[in-house]
C-alpha cells in the first residue's frame, strides 16, 4: 500500500474469470499479410457475405447455356439469351454503381439484389413450364441489376485501410482472387448442380446465394465507407470520359470472351463424348489454377514498376496459356483438357490482379466502384460475347473447333493491353 494506490501481485494460476486475453494463434509467415486484413472487426462477416453474393455472377451464365440447351435442345439459343441478359448488365450495371457512390451499399445493392434474384426465378420458371422463348430473354435481363459486390468489398478495404498501402496491395490481391474463384469456380458448381439434380437448380441457388449473401454483407454497416459529398461526386469526371480507361476495358472485354468461350466449348466437349458431367470437375481445375495464382500474388511484397506493363506482360501470357487448352482439345483427350485448364488458369489471375490495380489508380476516388463495375460490365460483355460464339461454332462446326475462340481472344486482349503501353509513350511524342 503506497498512498492511495493498492499494487497486487496476480495469482500464479488465475482462475478462468482472471485469465489474459488469448494472444492471437500464429500463422506462417506467408500468411501473415492475410491473417491482418481478417483481424479487422467485421472483415470476416462481411467477406462471407461478399463470397456468396460473388459467386453467382459466374453461375447464371452457365446455368442459363445448360438450363436452356438442356431444355430447349439448342446451344444457339442458350447463347442468345445470355448473351442478351449480360449486355443488359452493361446498361444497368454502371448506373447502379453511381447510385451505390452516391447513396450508399446498404440502401441501393439490397434491392437491387432481390430485382436480379426475382429476375433469375422467372427465368427458372419459364424454362420449367414451357414459356415462349422471348420470355427467356425477358427474365434473364432482370438479373443485370445484380450489383458490383466485388467493387463494393473493395471500397471497404480502401476506406479500412487508407492509410496502409501495403495492406491495400494485400486487400485488392485477395479481392481479385476472390473475383477469380467466383467467375471461374462458378460455373463448375452451376454445371456439376444442373447435370445432378435438374437442369433449373444451379440458376435456383444462385439466386439463393445472391439474397443471402448480400444480406450478410449489407449489415455490416461498421465497415461501410461513408458517401462522399455530392459536390466531389459531380466534379468528378465519369470513368469513361478518361482516355487511358477504354484501352484497359477493351482488354477485359477480351479476357471476358476467353472465359465465356472456354466454359461453352468446354460443356459442348464434355457433351460431345457423352461426359456432360465431367464438365464441372474440368472447369473446376481452371478455378483451382486460377484461385492458387491469385493468393499466392497476394502474399508477395507490393510489386515496383510501371503497372501498365505488367499488365500488358500477363495478358500476352494468358494469350500464351490459352493455346495450351486448343492444343490440348485437338487430342480428344477430356484429361489433357483439364491439364491445359489448370495450367491456362495460372494465367489469368495475374492478368485480372494487375488489371484491376491499373483500374483503381486510373479512376478518381469518388467514382471508384463505377469504374470498377465499368470493367467488371466489360468482363461479363464478353463472358456474354464468347459464350454466344463458341455456342454457335460448337453446333455448326466440330466441337474442337470451338477451342480456337479463347486463343483468339486472349491474342485481341493482348494486342489492347499492349495499346496500354504504347499510349502514354505516344502521348509524350504528341
Amino acid at each position: 500500500m503506497t498512498g492511495h494506490t493498492l499494487i497486487a501481485h496476480p495469482k500464479s494460476r488465475p482462475d478462468s474469470s482472471e485469465r489474459p486475453a488469448r494472444r492471437p494463434r500464429a500463422v506462417p509467415r506467408r500468411l501473415a499479410p492475410y491473417a491482418r486484413l481478417f483481424a479487422v472487426p467485421g472483415a470476416r462477416a462481411f467477406t462471407a457475405g461478399n463470397m456468396l453474393a460473388r459467386l453467382p455472377m459466374g453461375m447464371f451464365t452457365v446455368s442459363a447455356v445448360i438450363m436452356i440447351a438442356t431444355t430447349r435442345g439448342s446451344y444457339a439459343l442458350a447463347g442468345a439469351v445470355s448473351a442478351t441478359g449480360l449486355a443488359a448488365t452493361a446498361v444497368v450495371g454502371p448506373l447502379t454503381a453511381r447510385m451505390i457512390d452516391r447513396y450508399g451499399q446498404a440502401r441501393i445493392a439490397w434491392p437491387a439484389s432481390l430485382i436480379a434474384a426475382t429476375g433469375a426465378v422467372s427465368l427458372a420458371a419459364c424454362v420449367r413450364f414451357g414459356a415462349p422463348d422471348w420470355t427467356l430473354f425477358a427474365s434473364y435481363a432482370a438479373t443485370a441489376t445484380t450489383p458490383n459486390t466485388g467493387g463494393m468489398s473493395r471500397a471497404r478495404w480502401a476506406h479500412i485501410f487508407r492509410t496502409d498501402p501495403a495492406a491495400r496491395h494485400t486487400a485488392n490481391s485477395f479481392e481479385q482472387a476472390a473475383d477469380e474463384l467466383c467467375f471461374v469456380g462458378g460455373p463448375p458448381l452451376a454445371a456439376l448442380m444442373c447435370t445432378v439434380f435438374f437442369p433449373e437448380s444451379g440458376t435456383l441457388a444462385g439466386a439463393v446465394l445472391l439474397v443471402l449473401g448480400m444480406l450478410i454483407f449489407t449489415r455490416q454497416r461498421g465497415t461501410e465507407p461513408p458517401v462522399a459529398p455530392r459536390t466531389t461526386t459531380d466534379a468528378a469526371p465519369p470513368p469513361l470520359r478518361l482516355p487511358a480507361l477504354l484501352p484497359l476495358l477493351g482488354a477485359f472485354l477480351c479476357i471476358g470472351v476467353v472465359f465465356g468461350s472456354m466454359e461453352v466449348a468446354t460443356i459442348a466437349f464434355a457433351d460431345g463424348r457423352g461426359q456432360q458431367g465431367a464438365a464441372g470437375v474440368v472447369l473446376a481445375l481452371h478455378a483451382l489454377g486460377s484461385a492458387a495464382a491469385g493468393l499466392v500474388i497476394g502474399t508477395a511484397l507490393p510489386p515496383t514498376g510501371p503497372v501498365v506493363r505488367r499488365f500488358a506482360l500477363c495478358v500476352c501470357l494468358m494469350a500464351f496459356l490459352a493455346l495450351v487448352s486448343f492444343g490440348a482439345a485437338s487430342t480428344g483427350s477430356l484429361l489433357l483438357l483439364g491439364a491445359a485448364l489448370l495450367v491456362a488458369g495460372m494465367g489469368a489471375a495475374p492478368a485480372m490482379v494487375t488489371g484491376m490495380t491499373l483500374i483503381q489508380g486510373t479512376v478518381p476516388a469518388a467514382r471508384l466502384n463505377e469504374g470498377m463495375t465499368w470493367a467488371v460490365t466489360a468482363l461479363l460483355s464478353g463472358i456474354a460475347t464468347g459464350s454466344a460464339a463458341a455456342g454457335w461454332v460448337a453446333e455448326h462446326l466440330p466441337v474442337t473447333t470451338a477451342f480456337t475462340v479463347p486463343p483468339a481472344a486472349a491474342l485481341l486482349a493482348a494486342a489492347s493491353a499492349s495499346s496500354t503501353l504504347v499510349r502514354p509513350g505516344w502521348a509524350r511524342r504528341r
